[in-house]
């Protein structure tokens, strides 16, 4: 039997502020088998949590993480921006599925590192395009691929050869059962993201998606359980 993977978007975001160990905690309650989390660094290279490149939306300082050290993150949001490490070890019961917006080579290799520091890499795979995909590839052989593809075209091979993805993750609104056919043909799994109706992740599961990453988990995971 088909299993598909239920991916908690930034974890439980619909009922606990996004990208934060309560709402990890939450999505993992609700039987999430990941959670997909954003990682960025500070300024003194600490791998965090947070998808924007500011503290604006979430936290209401208009500082770009970037300028900001791990102590001073950790002051302005009063410990809610969780560092990578304490990410790994609250989701230690489940898979760990890293975005790595705007990533260079810099942030890939410290997250790697960080991974394999933690005893994590049997349950962390990383998405992103192929620009930063190809870094994680250089930096880890053995890494666990989903390679974001944004068009109905398929990958040229050359960069399929190149990136190893095990999984090509789509938005959903283009996954259909024939493109689900040609990716698993061409040797891989698909993904999805982020479907938070009920209309649309049925219509995944029949399509033949492996993987669907939702803000709504507590409802695919029930869906799929049907």
């Amino acid at each position: 039997m088909r299993t598909v993977t239920a991916v908690a978007h930034r974890g439980d975001p619909y009922r606990v502020r996004e990208n934060t160990l309560p709402s990890l905690r939450s999505a993992l309650e609700k039987g999430a088998d990941a959670v997909e989390v954003d990682v960025r660094l500070t300024r003194d290279g600490v791998p965090v949590l947070l998808h924007d490149s500011t503290l604006k939306r979430l936290w209401e300082h208009d500082r770009p993480l970037s300028a900001l050290s791990a102590d001073e993150v950790r002051g302005l949001t009063a410990g809610g921006v969780p560092t990578l490490v304490d990410a790994l070890e609250a989701a230690a019961q489940g898979g760990v599925m890293i975005d790595l917006p705007g990533a260079d080579t810099r942030t890939v290799r410290t997250v790697v590192a960080t991974v394999r520091d933690c005893g994590a890499e049997e349950r962390v795979h990383y998405c992103a395009g192929a620009a930063t995909m190809l870094k994680v590839r250089a930096a880890d052989p053995a890494a666990e691929i989903a390679l974001t593809w944004t068009s109905l075209a398929p990958p040229r091979r050359a960069l399929l050869d190149a990136v190893r993805p095990r999984w090509l993750n789509y938005r959903f609104p283009l996954v259909t059962r024939e493109l689900a056919a040609r990716v698993h043909r061409d040797g891989c799994l698909v993904s999805a993201w982020t479907p938070d109706t009920r209309r649309s992740m049925r219509r995944l599961l029949a399509a033949g998606a492996d993987s669907i990453t939702t803000n709504r988990v507590d409802l695919l995971t029930a869906l799929r359980n049907e």
